[in-house]
């Protein structure tokens, strides 16, 4: 097989996932927009508690990202019968880790209240995060559900499914914010019963996706309920809890520079909020075709194609350069007009415009280091992935940050520039090392691959 082939094959994987990625932040987008037309307090209380929520759910979502490699692998291999005791022992981890955060229901309040702010604030936050830790079991079995559909490469659930969470969560919004139909208005905190709406609505379609399709009747996924098993439940453990930590490193790395500009203004927060909303949206792309090569590489492993699993990285990673290359000349190009959709202030639009500028410079950096991690999960090396990320995001990238943003020791302090730099040193190291680690991999599971090129040079 050859490029042509693994280039189809992966487009094929990508658009459902993008379209998936994108829906799922529009559902975000939405939240926000209908929660500041109640007031700026619900606005703000809905930004903190997703601050809050959001990195326990990517934790989840991280762990069970474990389970597509597994998966893919069993199906090249033509190993079904497998499949099932893999995906049931992931539910099982999930619960184990989701009922309990469903269970601090009642200690929220004076969790958050542990935080300084105001009385308000702090209600609308609190009942917010209650409401969306009681949909944590239903995120959990939904994401063990979509995972096994995905590692079994069907990608185009995930995109209807969503649109099906979309579709529930704007009238629940509706509904639960405002108060309508009988229901009392709860403000932001109605945005929270909404998601878990969500949550639960999407669990539901995606079972009954799994139970009814003829594509995975083969699979037998509910013939035989397995019970726990201590050893696969580690299988995943190990695999997914770097998955998980490195999720975690990236998103809490963004969060924190928010707050580390919080002295310089309103305006400067604004603007990076801006960038950085943008280049996120941006970053699904790449994100999207990570995911597909993950599902591909595991297939063509299990099916003992070491040499097309080879090419499926380099199709993914060719794949991936060209996006970027799009996406970062979009962003270029168009850099203005876009701030200007974000606010009427001419210094945030400005402002904005150069931290926009600077996020298409490490638009490639960013394609690449997703793309290499995501292929190391196909070949099921992820511990590595923990350390460089970890090492390239916050010792590097945030000491970068740090130094050009809040110190005069090189430059005169550049605030929110200085730690863009930040995020493209920082981002460029995970895409070397991620590489160099790939190649490693390659090499030391499949030696004879390089030594094939070796020949066909000499």
């Amino acid at each position: 097989m050859s490029f042509k082939v693994e280039f189809s094959q992966l487009a094929k994987l990508t658009w459902p996932l993008l379209i998936a990625q994108v829906t799922q932040i529009l559902m975000g987008v939405s939240d926000t927009i209908m929660a500041g037309r109640v007031s700026a307090t619900d606005m703000a209380a809905v930004a903190i508690a997703t601050s809050i929520v959001m990195p326990i759910l990517f934790f989840i979502q991280g762990v069970i990202l474990a389970l597509p490699p597994i998966i893919s692998r069993l199906n090249g291999g033509n190993n079904l019968a497998e499949i099932p005791n893999k995906m049931q022992q992931t539910l099982w981890l999930s619960l184990m880790i989701s009922l309990p955060l469903a269970g601090c229901y009642w200690i929220v309040p004076k969790l958050i209240g542990l935080i300084p702010m105001e009385a308000e604030l702090n209600r609308i936050t609190f009942r917010y995060v209650q409401f969306m830790l009681v949909g944590a079991p239903a995120f959990a079995i939904y994401q063990v559900l979509r995972n096994t559909c995905e590692g079994l490469s069907l990608t185009r659930p995930s995109m209807i499914i969503m649109g099906v969470g979309l579709a529930v969560n704007i009238p629940a919004n509706y509904i639960f914010i405002y108060g309508k139909l009988g229901v009392p208005a709860f403000g932001g905190a109605g945005c929270g019963i909404a998601t878990s709406l969500v949550f639960t609505a999407m669990m539901l379609a995606t079972w009954l996706f799994t139970l009814k399709s003829s594509v995975l009747q083969k699979y037998h996924l509910y013939r035989q309920w397995f019970a726990p098993n201590w050893q696969g439940i580690w299988e995943i453990l190990h695999l997914g809890v770097p998955i998980a930590m490195a999720i975690l490193f990236e998103v809490s790395l963004f969060a924190l520079v928010a707050i580390l500009l919080s002295p310089f203004g309103a305006v400067i927060v604004a603007a990076h909020q801006v960038a950085l909303n943008v280049s996120s949206l941006m970053f699904m792309v790449p994100l999207s075709i990570g995911m597909a090569s993950t599902i591909r590489i595991g297939h063509l492993l299990g099916q003992q194609q070491p040499q097309q699993a080879k090419t499926a990285v380099k199709s993914a990673l060719v794949f991936g350069t060209c996006t970027a290359a799009f996406t970062a000349t979009f962003s270029f190009v168009l850099r203005y007009p876009i701030a200007n959709l974000y606010s009427t202030d001419a210094v945030v639009i400005n402002m904005a415009a150069d931290l926009m500028l600077l996020a298409a410079m490490f638009q490639l950096s960013d394609a690449l280091q997703v793309i290499s991690g995501c292929a190391l999960r196909g070949y099921k090396d992820t511990k590595a992935m923990f350390y460089i990320t970890f090492f390239s995001y916050w010792v590097i990238g945030l000491t970068t940050g740090c130094v050009l943003g809040l110190t005069d020791w090189l430059v005169p302090k550049m605030a929110a520039k200085g730690f863009w730099i930040g995020f493209i040193v920082g981002l460029t190291s995970a895409a070397i090392l991620l590489g160099w680690r790939l190649i490693y991999i390659q090499r030391h599971l499949h030696p004879e691959l390089y030594k094939n090129d070796q020949q066909a040079l000499s």
